[in-house]
């Protein structure tokens, strides 16, 4: 996560209620084209197939995972549910070895034929000064030519954050950095030549917490009325506006952005109540089954983030606090669901 960006009715049964309910909930989550993700920083944390079934039990249909994690791969086989498989930041390196990539597709993606890989996230938020930052593009090659000699189709990515732009509002003039232009052009070329999308974290929470004064609550929530200046009504649609803007100027006008996470947390800082947060998803999940001003034709790809609170996670607070369901797998926010 980042914290930049500028700018009752007639009687039912028990059983008939659930599948009713979870009816809802997976019309729900198939029509916007919704994913949760599944993070796994807790000491508290249900098994991992007792955390698939969850998913399926409420109709979430994709996952982003952030790395390879066999006790879940297990788990997910026969599931139908697509995932994202996150190549984690500290295997990078590492993966700069073509024999090192392959060894990684076989250990981890050619075993679980029944597993829907829909991508492989090559990496989380590597920024330009980051030490790994050189190893970002050669990782991604070596994967795909791994997955391509596998005779498997499946898109390779990397996930970044808005920390990049050097400029976001309006909108149309968003920009990469300077700083962040000649790492980001080449690995865009790369997912250009492969068809992939490109994975961003876009995080309307982190911006309204750090410029309240120019950002409303409600322009964060969906829950603004009407638009502002630059013909915008919320600001998860000028955010992810802005990093189309920005791909145009380097040469990939038509590169297609999957939103890899968005939430709010419930607890622990600014703006970060259970209220709060429980709008914020409801809304995205139905405002995703569109588009945004500068991309109409949706739906958008959207994972939230993410399944569950992390106790363990370091940074702020607000950090533990992003979960949809609570460690006992009861949801925090059920309207949101429906």
């Amino acid at each position: 996560m980042n914290s930049f960006f500028a700018k009752r009715n007639t009687p039912m049964s028990a059983s008939l209620l659930l599948v009713a309910t979870l009816l809802c909930v997976g019309l729900n989550f198939t029509a916007a084209q919704i994913g949760v993700c599944y993070g796994a920083d807790g000491n508290n944390l249900p098994s991992k197939q007792e955390v698939i079934d969850l998913y399926k039990s409420v109709g979430i249909s994709r996952m982003r995972i952030y790395n390879p994690d066999e006790a879940t791969l297990q788990a997910l086989k026969g599931s139908n549910i697509e995932l994202i498989l996150g190549v984690p930041n500290d295997s990078l390196q590492s993966l700069t070895n073509a024999g090192a990539a392959t060894d990684w597709v076989q250990k981890y993606v050619t075993p679980y034929s029944d597993v829907k890989f829909r991508y492989i996230a090559v990496g989380n938020e590597v920024r330009p000064g980051d030490g790994n930052a050189g190893n970002v593009l050669p990782a991604l090659q070596n994967i795909q030519a791994a997955i391509s000699s596998a005779n498997l189709q499946i898109k390779v990515s990397t996930a970044i954050d808005t920390t990049l732009l050097g400029g976001s509002y309006p909108p149309s003039d968003g920009f990469y950095s300077d700083n962040a232009k000649s790492y980001i052009e080449p690995i865009l070329n790369f997912l250009v030549s492969n068809g992939a999308p490109l994975l961003a974290n876009v995080y309307p929470y982190f911006s309204y917490k750090d410029n309240q004064q120019s950002i409303s609550l409600e322009y964060a929530l969906f829950t603004q009325q009407g638009q502002n200046d630059a013909g915008y009504q919320n600001l998860f649609d000028a955010m992810l506006d802005s990093l189309y803007a920005a791909n145009e100027k380097v040469g990939a006008p038509n590169l297609q952005i999957v939103v890899s996470e968005s939430g709010w947390p419930s607890e622990g800082g600014v703006g970060a109540t259970v209220e709060n947060a429980g709008t914020y998803y409801r809304n995205l999940i139905n405002h995703a089954k569109g588009g945004t001003p500068k991309k109409p034709n949706g739906p958008i790809e959207t994972y939230l983030f993410a399944m569950f609170d992390e106790n363990l996670k370091g940074g702020d607070e607000t950090e533990r606090h992003f979960g949809l369901f609570r460690p006992d797998k009861s949801a925090k926010y059920q309207l949101s669901f429906n």
